[in-house]
């Protein structure tokens, strides 16, 4: 399968809206939206996404298919990898290609990333690609709507 990155394109949205209201990828996810069904809201965040000057958001594509999205956010020193893939392309690779796709085009370091202890898929996308556990904690994860544990993974220089 051929995974690329690029620009966010504003037909992408509508593609990425279906994806973040999944109930299982949101449940995996865990730390979500308050509400991922407030359209208003998830279009307002993409809009701070897209013009905001400290975030590099990409769509990743599988075979020309929009199949979800990859970002680094954040301060130097404290910039965050994200990303979202539709579970309809769960366990096929995409997400450790795009990642590694997106540490390319992002070259400093460290970059961290956080991920719901249980979600065993990406943290293992995550550790494919570099990255460490360097700490643990608990929040609140509306998507749960409980208190769920949480890793936090470093990829250093």
């Amino acid at each position: 399968m051929d995974v690329v990155l690029r620009a966010v394109h504003d037909s992408d949205l509508p593609v990425f809206y279906r994806h973040t209201n999944d109930p299982e990828s949101l449940r995996m996810a865990a730390f979500t939206a308050r509400d991922p069904a407030d359209r208003g809201a998830f279009d307002a965040h993409w809009e701070r996404i897209r013009t905001s000057s400290d975030v590099l958001a990409r769509t990743v594509l599988a075979d020309g298919d929009v199949v979800g999205s990859a970002a680094v956010y954040g301060e130097p020193g404290e910039r965050e990898v994200t990303y979202w893939i539709d579970r309809a392309y769960w366990g096929r690779g995409i997400a450790t290609a795009a990642l590694r796709a997106l540490l390319v085009e992002v070259p400093e370091r460290p970059l961290y990333a956080r991920a719901a202890a249980d979600n065993s898929g990406s943290r293992r996308v995550l550790e494919k690609c570099g990255f460490r556990q360097a700490a643990e904690g608990r929040g609140y994860a509306e998507a749960r709507g409980e208190e769920t544990a949480e890793v936090v993974l470093t990829l250093e220089g």
